[in-house]
């Protein structure tokens, strides 16, 4: 057999392999999307579609080792704590399976946490498939995130550390990707306070989206790593602090995250407040935001989710 179709009947063998090894262990369409929950090995999956391709997972957990975080995304965003290290008040818009919560609980037991999800279904599964529990200081929202931000202005409410988390591969909510939302995100900031977004490295999107934090952030940094279909997006209300203060706070930080595998220490020298993108790329408002368009112009690969 010549070495190219060896390695072809190999690639082919794995694949089938790979998809051999996947069960499916719960299967619903909720008002809002097909769920879908595999288990592939010791790691246990969600996914959002009835497309089952690499990469378009919501959440997997390792049940072997339930600590570890499984998606680099995830692990990324914890680098917002280099900016709040040591918030009282969290808001997480977008659940998923639940796994920031359990640990940002784990690390800050006393911190209020409200969690944003538009769809009940993806609660139940998150509590009966991905060991998801919620603790005494958390409160479940099942309601649209841009709703609940709105209301949350009116009320004068406040938050040290908001993650957005609420889109995948397949589909963005357009209206939690416009600067008009990024704003009232703003506003809801403590005096230390911090956004982090999981968001897209690839596609005509990524120039748009970087565009459109810089409108709304007066300090907005980046976060990437090799391998990775994406980056982190982190905006502040203040200018952004000197080296020195983010190396010292990973150093402190370090310790506590090392059972859930998060380099801290690695990311204080990797964010970046200036990166390359189109300059001459239009913002995203409420007016203008085909995201979904931008983003199907997909040249590298999917988003990953929690």
């Amino acid at each position: 057999m010549k070495p190219l179709m060896l390695l072809t009947a190999v690639l082919l063998i794995a694949t089938a392999s790979t998809v051999a090894e996947a069960q499916v262990v719960h299967e619903e369409r909720s008002l809002y999307r097909n769920i879908l929950v595999e288990d592939r090995g010791r790691e246990r999956c969600l996914l959002f579609s009835e497309r089952r391709r690499s990469g378009a997972y919501q959440t997997c957990i390792d049940r072997e080792d339930p600590d570890r975080l499984v998606f680099s995304y995830v692990r990324m965003m914890f680098a917002g704590l280099l900016l709040s290290p040591a918030p009282e008040r969290i808001l997480l818009i977008g659940l998923g399976g639940g796994t920031m919560p359990r640990v940002l609980d784990a690390l800050y037991p006393k911190a209020q946490q409200d969690l944003v999800e538009i769809d009940p279904a993806v609660v139940r599964v998150a509590e009966d498939f991905f060991d998801f529990a919620r603790s005494a200081n958390m409160r479940v929202h099942e309601r649209d995130g841009r709703v609940f931000v709105k209301r949350a202005l009116l009320s004068e409410q406040k938050w040290d550390l908001i993650l957005l988390d609420a889109f995948t591969d397949e589909y963005i909510p357009e209206h939690l990707l416009t600067r008009e939302f990024l704003e009232e995100l703003k506003g809801l900031l403590s005096e230390e306070g911090v956004v982090v977004a999981n968001t897209f490295a690839n596609s005509r999107l990524y120039h748009h989206e970087s565009a459109t934090y810089r409108a709304a952030f007066p300090t907005v940094a980046s976060l990437r790593e090799s391998g990775s279909f994406n980056r982190i997006l982190i905006g502040l209300n203040r200018p952004w602090p000197d080296q020195a203060t983010l190396e010292a706070r990973a150093s402190a930080l370090a310790p506590a995250l090392a059972r859930f595998g998060v380099g801290i220490e690695g990311y204080a020298g990797a964010l970046r407040t200036d990166w390359t993108y189109d300059r001459r790329a239009r913002v995203l408002t409420d007016r203008y935001a085909p995201a979904n368009l931008l983003q199907g112009r997909s040249v590298l690969g999917p988003l990953q989710k929690e």
